[in-house]
C-alpha cells in the first residue's frame, strides 16, 4: 500500500498536534502517524496529573498552620492514598479526553496511522506495511524517561513519570533520584502525603537553579520537608525485596525508586541515518533552531524530539514554526520567546530571562527582596524565600530574575513579559501596584535595584524615592 500526502507528521503529542491543526486548516493533505499511547506527555504523564497530585498534597499539608489560625481538629485529617491516586487519574483522564476529542478522535483511517514510522529517505516513510510519500515530514516523536540499564533489573520497583500515576497507591518509602523539576515536585508532594522520601542528586543544584542564593534558599526550605542528598551519584542494590540506595556516605532502604534524571528523545526507531543529515551525540539530526528544518531537507523536528527545551509551550511553538514554514514553502527564522521556567513546589521556584550563569556580572546590578516582610506573604503564612531581579547597569533594562516564593508562577509571567518587551526598572515602577498583593514583592525588588542604578532618573522617580 502507498499513500501520497503533502505533510506527514510522526507523533501525536503537543508539537505534532500543533502542526496538524495548522496544515489541516490550510486544506493541506496530511497523515498523522503515532505508535503507542496518544494524549500528549503533558496531559497523560506530565505537567497536568502532577499538578493534581500537588494540589491534593498542598491542601493536606496546609493543616499544619491551622492551629496558628485558631482552627482546631486538624490532627484528625488523614489521606486515603488509594483514593488520592484514583482522583489524580480521573483528572488526568479528563484532560486526555479533551486532547483526543478535539484532535485525534476526529481523524479517519486516511489521516491517522497507528504504528511506528521509519525513514526510507527524506521524503518517504515506511509504517507497518504501508509506504507514505510526503512533500514535508515532521518528526514529533516526543521523549522517554531515562533509566540506567542495570536499574531495570529491579522491575516495577523503579518508577518513572510514565508509570508513576498508574500506581494504585503510594509506597511507604521512596527515593527520588534526580532533583530537577519533576523530582522536586513529586518528591515534595509525596512527602506531604506521608511518604518517607529521600531525594538524591549528584549535583548541588535544585531545579536547574544557577543563582547560588536562590538555590541555597531552596535547599533550606525544601530540605526541611524531606532529606536531600546532594553531591554524589546514587548506587542501587537489592535488599530483600526492597532497594538499598547509597550516595556518598548516605544510605537508605526504600520500597521504590523514582527515576527522575531527565528524558531522552524517541528517535531510535526512525532510521534517521537514511535522512543523510549528520546526527549529534544524542542521535538528534542537526537542524536550524530558528526554523526547525533539518539541513536542506523538507524534514522538520519539533517538541521533545529535538532535545532542546522539553516544555509544553516550547513544543507548541516548535510546531507552529514548522507549520508556518511548511505552508510558506520557505524557511523563515523565528525569534523565540523569553525563557520561562517554573517549578510547582511550595513555594514556587522560577527562573526567567537570562539566568545567573549567563549574565555578565560586571555589567549588572541585582535588586532583591526577602519574602519575610512581604505583607501578603505574611498573611498567607507563606513568607519564606527570596526574589532577585537582574538589571543591566548602564540602561536599567530588566534582563531576568529568579525566585523561590509563594505565587512565583504569577511573578514569573510579569518578569517574562517585561523582559521580552525590554522594559526598564523605571518603566515597571511607573506601573500600578495594588496593596496588599504578592506583586508588591516585585515592586520591592525593583526599588532595591533602582537605588543602585548609575543613570539619570526622571523627577517622578526621585519623588518616589523620597516617599
Amino acid at each position: 500500500m502507498e499513500k501520497q500526502v503533502e505533510v506527514a507528521i510522526i507523533g501525536a503529542g503537543t508539537a505534532g498536534l500543533n502542526v496538524m491543526g495548522r496544515v489541516r486548516r490550510a486544506g493541506k493533505s496530511f497523515v498523522l502517524i503515532n505508535g503507542g499511547y496518544t494524549g500528549t506527555t503533558c496531559a497523560r504523564v506530565g505537567c497536568m496529573p502532577s499538578k493534581a497530585l500537588i494540589q491534593v498534597a498542598d491542601d493536606y499539608y496546609r493543616r499544619k498552620v491551622f492551629p496558628r489560625f485558631g482552627i482546631s481538629g486538624s490532627e484528625a485529617l488523614k489521606p486515603d492514598l488509594a483514593e488520592v491516586m484514583e482522583y489524580v487519574r480521573e483528572v488526568r483522564d479528563t484532560l486526555v479526553d479533551r486532547v483526543l476529542g478535539g484532535s485525534i478522535d476526529t481523524l479517519d483511517d486516511d489521516t491517522f496511522i497507528d504504528g511506528y514510522a521509519e525513514f526510507v529517505d527524506a521524503s518517504t516513510l515506511k509504517v507497518n506495511d504501508e509506504t507514505v510519500r510526503a512533500d514535508n515530514i515532521v518528526i514529533a516523536t516526543g521523549s522517554t524517561p531515562i533509566v540506567p540499564g542495570p536499574w531495570q533489573a529491579f522491575g516495577d520497583r523503579i518508577v518513572t513519570t510514565d508509570d508513576f500515576f498508574e500506581q494504585e497507591t503510594l509506597p511507604q518509602s521512596m527515593a527520588v533520584i534526580g532533583l530537577g523539576v519533576i523530582g522536586l515536585e513529586l518528591g515534595q508532594a509525596m512527602a506531604r502525603l506521608g511518604v518517607e522520601v529521600t531525594g538524591v542528586d549528584m549535583t548541588d543544584i535544585l531545579s536547574g537553579l544557577s543563582d547560588p542564593d536562590i538555590n541555597q534558599q531552596a535547599r533550606d526550605i525544601i530540605g526541611k520537608e524531606f532529606e536531600l542528598w546532594q553531591g554524589a551519584p546514587a548506587e542501587l542494590e537489592e535488599a530483600d525485596g526492597r532497594i538499598r540506595v547509597r550516595a556518598g556516605d548516605n544510605e537508605v532502604v526504600v520500597d521504590k525508586v523514582l527515576a527522575a534524571m531527565g528524558r531522552r528523545p524517541n528517535l531510535e526507531r526512525l532510521k534517521l541515518e537514511n535522512l543523510g543529515a549528520p546526527l549529534d551525540q544524542n542521535g538528534v539530526p542537526e537542524y536550524d533552531h530558528a526554523t526547525q528544518r533539518i539541513g536542506d531537507t523538507n524534514v522538520f523536528i519539533v517538541g521533545d524530539a529535538d532535545n532542546e527545551k522539553p516544555i509544553l509551550h516550547e513544543a507548541a511553538d516548535d510546531g507552529k514554526i514548522a507549520a508556518f514554514n511548511i505552508l510558506a514553502g520557505k524557511s523563515t527564522p523565528f525569534r523565540r520567546k523569553t525563557p520561562l521556567a517554573i517549578t510547582f513546589t511550595d513555594p514556587n521556584i522560577i527562573q526567567v530571562g537570562q539566568c545567573w550563569s549567563q549574565l555578565d556580572q560586571d555589567n549588572i546590578i541585582v535588586g532583591q527582596i526577602p519574602m519575610g516582610p512581604v505583607g501578603r506573604a505574611l498573611t498567607k503564612a507563606k513568607n519564606r524565600g527570596l526574589l532577585k531581579v537582574y538589571v543591566e547597569k548602564n540602561s536599567g533594562k530588566l534582563l531576568g530574575g529568579a525566585m523561590i516564593g509563594v505565587c512565583g508562577e504569577n511573578i514569573a509571567h510579569l518578569l517574562a513579559w517585561s523582559v521580552q518587551q525590554e522594559k526598564t526598572v523605571v518603566d515597571l515602577l511607573r506601573m500600578p501596584f495594588y496593596h496588599p498583593v504578592m506583586e508588591e514583592a516585585l515592586q520591592g525588588a525593583l526599588r532595591n535595584a533602582l537605588g543602585q542604578l548609575e543613570i539619570d532618573l526622571p523627577a517622578y522617580v526621585e519623588v518616589e524615592q523620597r516617599q
